[in-house]
């Protein structure tokens, strides 16, 4: 049964993850396709911040990747890699869609004529910052 936690528990860190950044550049990159109407030369900042959700799945793909090295016995640690996993997945996943979101209120802002992508960039950030905790805290568990 801690077998299957801890295998369950490396899928749903990689996985959630996954569907987080999928979700959040999607909200994003359908603000920037409604943006790309009414300003089409700032398509270059539409597409960054379009971008920023990916990284979230990239911390659960390295997480996952990193994780599966590093040589556990799943028969005996699987609830503990079942609890980072969901933890981690988590916070990534609630972190590229609200993040998404942001992006995707700066895409509008900025096809509207304001200036406003290096704003839009720093509070982007700000979700960003529990995901990559979750990563770092997933290591020193």
């Amino acid at each position: 049964m801690n077998e299957i936690l801890g295998y369950l528990g490396l899928g749903l860190m990689l996985g959630l993850s996954g569907i987080g950044s999928a979700i959040g550049t999607t909200i994003a990159g359908n603000a920037a396709e409604g943006a790309l109407k009414k300003n089409k030369e700032k398509s270059s900042a539409y597409m960054v911040l379009s971008a920023l959700p990916s990284t979230q799945g990239l911390y659960g793909f390295v997480g996952f990747f990193l994780w599966m090295l590093r040589g556990y016995d799943y028969a005996v640690d699987g609830a503990k890699l079942f609890g980072i996993g969901l933890a981690v997945g988590i916070a990534c996943l609630f972190s590229a869609i609200r993040q998404g979101q942001v992006c995707a209120n700066g895409i509008a802002n900025i096809a509207a004529g304001h200036d406003v992508q290096t704003n839009t960039m720093i509070y982007a950030a700000l979700p960003e910052l529990y995901a990559i905790l979750a990563f770092v805290a997933a290591f020193l568990a």
